[in-house]
């Protein structure tokens, strides 16, 4: 592990020599992996059993993406097990499980003091802080990258423990031993992991662990078989359960005596519960009680209809002090993108200096919600001073710190069963509902589940931020470009979650103590991948009281949305035919223009001529050592109601695939999230709350409504990149561009159908 000279520095500058000393010393842990009866674990990540069943420990939050597949496929290959015999248990929180990466990538939100902890992840003092904080956060497609040496480590142990086993009974040096298939061999000998397991615990693994040759890639890939009717080598662990209905999700809990909850919040920001008359209540059969918070009022009985009926009579009247008005928001964000100051994040050569434009033109994303599945959901029961939780939660020990402060106790009295998501797209990352399901249990003195109803997750619930850009350049004659200025004007809303995170403020004094200060974060991917020679790229901060939060795709689903409109409408000014263009341009970049000219193969692309209703876009998005990229050619038409998408094509570069299968499930969601985005998914604010009460007004995209999409994924040996996010941000351009190209008619607002161009 290295020490870095920064990471050394900062720490002397933070707080002399004993505080250099202590963040500079390697932690270590207790197992938290506990073995049961006929168990052994081999270290924090796996245990064996006396039967051959693998189970394999994941610290990440189940949320749809296959990460407690993913983990475990890795131990299996670098083991040699069979993938029929592996099972998952999720982990408890524990620094053993710390994801350095992510902690480094958001080092400007936890640590802004020390820049340089961002850019190495290798940093001791950044992964001592991340063990110390119990950082296990669920976010930025971090887990392969996090996570993959040390599933391979503890592969690589275990198949060496078990060979020595095997190796002990035979008399054969160990090295000579082969696993495959959860068996040891060695030459016609050979003995299954069942056999051995239990005297494989007598041996010590090697310093380090002997690991295979290459790392894990999937079969099919290796084979230079990429075609979707391929069976999966290793299919999905938590499928069956999902089909039969056996999955465990938030709202399946049932706790002896337990009893159920419903809950109204008050409106965007900073608002109070005023008064309400519980005898409108009175009635209600099976309520048990009502909870005052100063900001909520609950309900509480014996089924959740009941407690959800019983706040419909009583309607509680809320006191807001700054109300968030859509209007306002609108206002705010136009007349600081026009005149406000900026900050530069990005410059090439000279910038915009001397530049005079030659075309502009301004985009608005309106504010996004998450519109998961499953609505919030948690469990409470505090007994004997123990708070025990059961949560979905993407941020686990920040769960338990705020769940710990709103009672009063220490954290290491909150314990927390980790449960999957419906689906989260990053509403998981807060805490609220720890705060109030643990004051509930506290009231009730029982077991409490409280489930938030589909209007309060859309009312209380932060959304995208909004956000407003305008795109220039000075070309030449010919279109060519000299100078690119990209401005954007937006909440720092990256930097807002990071004090609600990690300072556990309220919303509104996050937003008021960031005032006028920028976010790096909000111009996320905006650059793109082009080799233009002069560029600035610039965040005008904007205060508006609607607090919002990262979601699926981060600030590069607007980004992209806003340059490769933009691109597209120079390409069109200028006569020129938009893959030409964009691969003009990416000469640095050979991979995009391939990624661009594979998407042009699989759609048949035409050149994008008027009428044809094709439009395309890319986007890359890196991570510290690795690159995704994506290419998008979408084929859309106007339909009844607005815009139709009929066909999805995409070329994908994510370095080294791991999981087809999950790989091509990943991208097709994210495609399909950002169509979402594009055409719906958004919602007004008045008097803070949102114009829309149900997902039926989100205008997302039903099956009837989703595009026959086809997927080519480009054979790499780079480092892997997840395939979360990377489908979601060429969406809205490519699709944007198809509707200009069918109509002739250019849409630069978020959804597209929000407004006239």
């Amino acid at each position: 592990m290295k020490v870095s000279r920064r990471g050394l520095l900062a720490g002397a500058a933070i707080g002399g020599g004993l505080l250099v000393a202590w963040s500079l010393t390697p932690r270590t842990f207790d197992n938290p992996l506990a073995p049961g009866e006929g168990e052994f674990a081999v270290d924090a990540w796996l245990k064996i059993a006396a039967d051959g069943v693998v189970t394999v420990a994941v610290p990440q939050l189940e949320m749809g993406q296959g990460v407690t597949t993913l983990l475990p496929q890795i131990v299996a290959m670098e083991m040699g097990a069979d993938w029929r015999q592996v099972a998952v248990e999720p982990a408890p929180v524990s620094g053993a499980y710390a994801n350095v990466p992510l902690a480094a990538a958001w080092a400007p939100l936890w640590q802004p003091l020390i820049p340089a902890l961002e850019n190495d992840p290798d940093d001791l003092l950044l992964r001592n802080w991340a063990q110390d904080e119990r950082f296990t956060v669920t976010a930025r497609g971090t887990s392969l990258a996090a996570y993959e040496a040390a599933c391979r480590d503890a592969g690589a142990a275990a198949r060496a423990m078990l060979a020595k086993a095997a190796a002990a009974r035979w008399d054969v040096p160990w090295e000579q031993c082969r696993a495959e298939n959860g068996v040891i061999y060695h030459d016609e000998r050979a003995a299954s992991f069942a056999e051995l397991a239990l005297d494989a615990a007598r041996f010590d693994p090697p310093d380090p662990p002997p690991l295979q040759t290459d790392p894990p890639a999937d079969p099919a890939i290796v084979a230079g078989v990429d075609a979707p009717d391929i069976a999966p080598a290793f299919p999905r662990l938590d499928l069956p359960s999902k089909v039969d209905g056996s999955h465990v999700f938030a709202g399946d809990v049932r706790l002896p005596d337990m009893v159920f909850a419903a809950i109204r919040q008050g409106p965007h920001d900073k608002s109070e519960l005023l008064d309400f008359d519980a005898g409108l209540a009175r009635g209600t059969r099976g309520l048990i009680q009502l909870v005052r918070g100063k900001r909520w009022l609950a309900a509480i009985a014996d089924n959740w209809w009941a407690a959800e009926q019983a706040l419909q009579r009583i309607a509680p009247r809320f006191g807001v002090e700054r109300p968030v008005n859509s209007a306002s928001m609108v206002e705010a964000l136009e007349s600081s993108l026009e005149d406000g100051p900026g900050v530069v994040f990005e410059k090439r050569g000279n910038g915009v200096e001397g530049y005079s434009p030659t075309m502009a033109r301004t985009y608005a994303v309106s504010p996004g919600v998450h519109a998961t599945i499953e609505t919030t959901s948690a469990t409470a029961r505090l007994m004997d001073g123990t708070l025990e939780l059961w949560l979905p939660t993407q941020a686990p020990e920040h769960a338990r710190k705020a769940a710990a402060k709103a009672l009063g106790i220490s954290a290491a009295k909150v314990v927390l069963y980790p449960v999957a998501a419906g689906g989260s797209f990053d509403r998981r990352l807060d805490s609220e509902v720890a705060i109030q399901v643990a004051l509930l249990a506290r009231e009730a003195g029982r077991p409490v589940q409280l489930t938030w109803s589909r209007w309060q997750e859309m009312a209380a619930s932060y959304p995208r931020a909004p956000v407003a850009g305008v795109m220039a350049a000075q070309t030449d004659d010919e279109g060519n470009i000299a100078t690119l200025r990209l401005r954007v004007a937006s909440p720092p809303s990256m930097r807002e979650f990071g004090r609600r995170l990690f300072e556990n403020e309220v919303s509104w004094a996050a937003i008021d103590a960031l005032e006028g200060e920028a976010d790096r974060f909000a111009v996320s991917g905006l650059a793109g991948p082009y080799g233009v020679a002069n560029l600035s790229v610039e965040h005008v901060p904007v205060t508006v009281m609607l607090p919002t939060a990262p979601m699926r795709g981060q600030a590069d689903g607007s980004n992209c949305f806003m340059r490769e409109c933009f691109i597209d409408e120079l390409a069109a000014e200028h006569g020129r035919e938009p893959m030409s263009y964009r691969i003009a341009m990416l000469g640095q970049d050979p991979a995009m223009a391939d990624c661009l000219q594979r998407a042009a193969r699989l759609a048949s692309w035409d050149g994008g001529r008027p009428g044809s209703g094709q439009g395309m876009a890319c986007h890359r998005m890196d991570l510290f050592n690795a690159t995704g990229r994506i290419a998008v050619v979408a084929e859309a038409s106007a339909g009844e109601g607005g815009v139709r998408v009929r066909r999805l094509f995409a070329c994908v570069d994510i370095g080294r695939v791991v999981n087809r299968d999950l790989a091509l499930q990943q991208i097709e969601g994210g495609l399909v999230f950002g169509l979402g985005m594009a055409l719906g998914c958004a919602t007004e604010y008045s008097q803070g709350l949102p114009t829309h009460q149900r997902l039926a007004a989100l205008a997302m995209p039903t099956l009837a409504d989703c595009p026959e999409i086809t997927i080519e994924l480009v054979e790499s040996e780079a480092e892997p990149f997840d395939p979360g996010e990377i489908g979601v941000p060429p969406v809205a351009p490519a699709v944007a561009n198809a509707f200009a190209s069918a109509t002739g008619v250019r849409l630069r607002r978020l959804p597209l159908l929000s407004a006239a161009p």
